[in-house]
């Protein structure tokens, strides 16, 4: 795979817990628990990867399409997984891949940690013990890591994940600078940002991109940034950093 720097990972930080690092092939995360369980981490994360590797082998419209993919009852859970919330929300299925593996590998994680933060390039499992703040990187734009999302323990287990038109090399029909989904999966949260930021060109179309939010089931709020505006739906506390 190409090596890409997550830079943004120097203030991602949570207190308390231990960090680290897991890398294969396409998924790189970064794990916070109560303790370093990497090793558990590379063998959960290895065995999803070859769940999902062997199934695109067999379906190839699965990985390419841009628009939801039937899949049958027996495919692996991650393939259901994805299936379901590329159906929700309208999308190709490896839209959902990241917040899959990131809730996948978290919930695995709780077998050993009560509390455990999955992030994965930007779309995140976590299940929390305490408050944490969840900062917003949004590229150029002025509001970036000046605003986060304050997450509660009972708001966990959950997924807030991220899908931009001008940062990271995500597709993305929009423009959007960023574009954060909060839901109970975050299967759904991942295709739920693309299928958001992929009508979210610029500050007149931060409205169709609400609109968008407001069809797809499941979802507990949104934020959308482009420039210097910012359209928030759903149930979640925005504050200043």
């Amino acid at each position: 795979m190409n090596y890409e720097e997550r830079f943004y990972r120097k203030q991602f930080k949570a207190e308390g817990l231990a960090g680290f690092e897991v890398v294969e092939e396409e998924t790189d995360l970064y794990i916070f628990a109560d303790k370093n369980l990497i090793n558990q981490a590379q063998n959960i994360v290895h065995k999803i990867r070859n769940q999902l590797n062997k199934y695109i082998l067999t379906n190839i419209s699965f990985k390419e399409s841009f628009s939801p993919v039937k899949v049958s009852l027996f495919a692996p859970k991650i393939v259901r997984e994805m299936a379901w919330a590329a159906k929700l929300a309208g999308v190709g299925p490896m839209a959902a891949v990241a917040g899959t593996i990131s809730e996948r590998v978290g919930r695995e994680l709780l077998k050993y940690s009560k509390e455990v933060i999955v992030e994965n390039g930007g779309d995140n499992f976590f299940k929390i013990c305490k408050t944490r703040i969840v900062g917003i990187y949004a590229g150029s734009s002025p509001l970036s890591e000046k605003i986060a999302i304050q997450l509660l323990p009972e708001d966990t287990p959950c997924g807030i994940c991220t899908s931009s038109g001008t940062v990271g090399h995500s597709f993305s029909y929009g423009k959007a600078d960023a574009v954060v989904v909060v839901a109970k999966s975050a299967a759904l949260a991942d295709a739920a940002a693309t299928a958001i930021g992929n009508v979210a060109h610029d500050i007149e179309t931060i409205n169709n991109g609400i609109e968008i939010a407001k069809k797809i089931r499941g979802l507990r709020g949104v934020v959308i940034i482009k420039d210097d505006q910012m359209g928030v739906f759903g149930k979640i506390k925005i504050i200043s950093i």
